[in-house]
């Protein structure tokens, strides 16, 4: 089975590396983990109540509600987020206003606190973390001490919860059956599955698990199932083709589809070399839609 990481890249134009806060204060790349160009939504940045006193323990608030999954070890997680120092209130780091974090839960690419505090949290949710000191950075403060955070400095955080995308089990890939079809001029689609949730509006971001087959032949081409999902913007602006927003137009969340796409839409008209498809040759994607936000 061939990875889909190769073949979406050739569906979206521009790829964006995520940027996770690391354990030693600084920004780094992450892994794209199948993101692409996503939309961003401003939001008024939250004020921060420091507490009363300074965490012992990891306090965990939550201001309000989400809804949909909770997170786990593993999912991916977007959030915006400001930081201050617990003792005087004083702001070190904020997201708003900027693109959101994504991080992979529970794998140290974030402080601990973050690791431990975000578990369980759902998309749209508000939390507040106050974190003690030794689940924040303890005696080894970003810039060797030289910023606002000093060593032994306890941290509190207002989080936004944007979205919580879960990786997907390879076990879970659906098993469909793919008739060879050729000369498709109108994209059809067919829900294998109608979901329960929200459907994409314009200027919000989709996060899809996707396969592709040959539609002349139904040879599997690629399957990004056991991975996360897919994202990006959903708009008339995207950079995606327009056949992958054709075929998420008016999904509900929790749905699948079975899509046959002309080749019109699909590469700019153009053969995928990856595949060593030649530019007349028409796709059927079995989508599902993991997420709206």
């Amino acid at each position: 089975m061939r990875s889909t990481r190769c073949f979406v890249a050739v569906l979206v134009a521009l790829s964006v590396a995520s940027a996770a806060c690391t354990d030693d204060g600084t920004n780094s790349d992450a892994d794209p983990n199948g993101s692409f160009e996503t939309a961003t939504t401003v939001v008024d940045k939250p004020t921060v109540e420091i507490p009363a006193e300074t965490p012992t323990e990891l306090v965990i608030t939550d201001l309000v509600a989400g809804a949909g999954r909770a997170a786990e070890v593993g999912d991916d997680v977007i959030v915006h987020y400001v930081g201050v120092l617990s003792a005087d209130g004083q702001e070190f780091d904020s997201s708003f206003g900027g693109t959101p974090l994504e991080f992979v839960l529970g794998t140290g690419r974030v402080i601990r606190g973050w690791d431990q505090g975000l578990v369980g949290a759902q998309q749209g949710m508000r939390r507040q973390l106050d974190i003690p000191a030794e689940l924040a950075y303890g005696d080894s403060p970003p810039g060797d001490g030289t910023g606002l955070i000093k060593a032994g400095a306890a941290l509190s955080f207002v989080i936004d919860v944007v979205a919580v995308l879960p990786q997907s089990d390879a076990a879970d890939e659906p098993q469909v059956d793919v008739a060879p079809a050729a000369n498709i001029t109108v994209l059809q689609s067919t829900d294998l599955v109608v979901g329960d949730g929200v459907s994409p509006q314009d200027g919000q971001n989709v996060a899809i698990q996707i396969i592709t087959y040959r539609a002349d032949t139904g040879e599997l081409l690629a399957s990004d199932w056991g991975g996360p999902p897919l994202t990006f913007a959903y708009s008339a602006q995207s950079t995606v083709f327009p056949g992958l927003l054709a075929v998420v137009k008016d999904m509900k969340v929790g749905g699948r589809r079975q899509s046959q796409v002309p080749f019109i839409l699909m590469f700019d008209g153009q053969g995928s070399a990856d595949f060593g498809l030649p530019p007349s040759i028409d796709v059927v994607v079995v989508v599902d839609l993991v997420a709206v936000y």
